[in-house]
């Protein structure tokens, strides 16, 4: 069995920001992403995050408003404009690179990673939401992986707490394996009232992945803005970056999760 060692425990370690993407879409990673900014921001991190495209967005005064960019714009209390949280809003709500194509617009990683870095200085936090799953495509011939590969970032996982979870996380970090990205942990976001209570997929992930795994409970109701409920869940998670973000040490260009057998 193959066991991921995780960044946080890496002596190569240096948190100055962090990729959250999913192991499919709808699964909760814009509000595990918006909580986790807050209580950053509550440890005395200068967070900056970044969705930088975004589709499925509905017209709002001003444009087209991209809902996920505002919970995480929301949740930092940042003074930065909207649009530098997400400079590329997309109306269709399919993957970015088809929803652009179908508004003529021509996007590049290069422009994605730049609209990342703007205004984000030394010592800053730089929180990016992907679109998505880890492989959805971002623009022709660019996925969410490699976006946080181009900016050099540590992964966070959010997967679906359901039947089959399981099988959906190991490939995701899988393809982080293959591509050297860092994997910092999972969590498990319980979207639904009900759950097998044979099922424990957190201590089954967590035995498999050698990595820490955290485990939201599913919240009643639709509470606004949504991600309020999340907190409690994540200050475990908080602190080790946190912590980790105070002392940065170099990672060298090539630094990878160490693999054990």
């Amino acid at each position: 069995m193959k066991i991921i060692q995780h960044i946080a425990e890496s002596d190569t370690a240096d948190l100055s920001g962090l990729f959250v993407t999913g192991t499919d879409t709808g699964v909760g990673k814009t509000w595990v992403a918006a909580a986790l900014s807050r209580l950053l921001v509550q440890r005395g991190l200068r967070v900056r995050p970044r969705k930088p495209v975004e589709s499925g967005c509905a017209t709002g005064e001003d444009g087209l408003l991209p809902q996920d960019a505002v919970a995480l714009w929301e949740a930092t209390g940042t003074t930065e404009s909207l649009q530098q949280v997400c400079a590329y809003p997309l109306r269709a709500a399919l993957s970015p690179e088809r929803a652009a194509a179908l508004e003529n617009r021509a996007l590049s990683l290069d422009q994605l990673v730049t609209v990342c870095q703007s205004g984000v200085g030394a010592g800053d936090f730089l929180l990016v939401e992907g679109a998505g799953g880890l492989l959805s495509p971002l623009t022709a011939g660019t996925t969410n992986a490699d976006l946080a590969a181009a900016l050099r970032l540590p992964v966070l996982v959010v997967a679906a707490d359901r039947l089959g979870v399981i099988n959906h996380t190991l490939l995701t970090v899988e393809a982080l394996q293959h591509r050297a990205l860092p994997l910092v942990g999972v969590v498990l976001n319980q979207t639904g009232p009900v759950i097998d209570p044979l099922m424990d997929n957190a201590a089954d992930l967590a035995r498999w992945l050698g990595c820490p795994v955290e485990r939201v409970l599913h919240r009643p109701g639709h509470q606004a803005p949504a991600w309020t409920g999340i907190g409690p869940f994540l200050h475990g998670l908080a602190n080790r970056l946190a912590a980790a973000h105070v002392a940065p040490k170099a990672i060298p260009p090539t630094a990878n999760c160490a693999v054990q057998e």
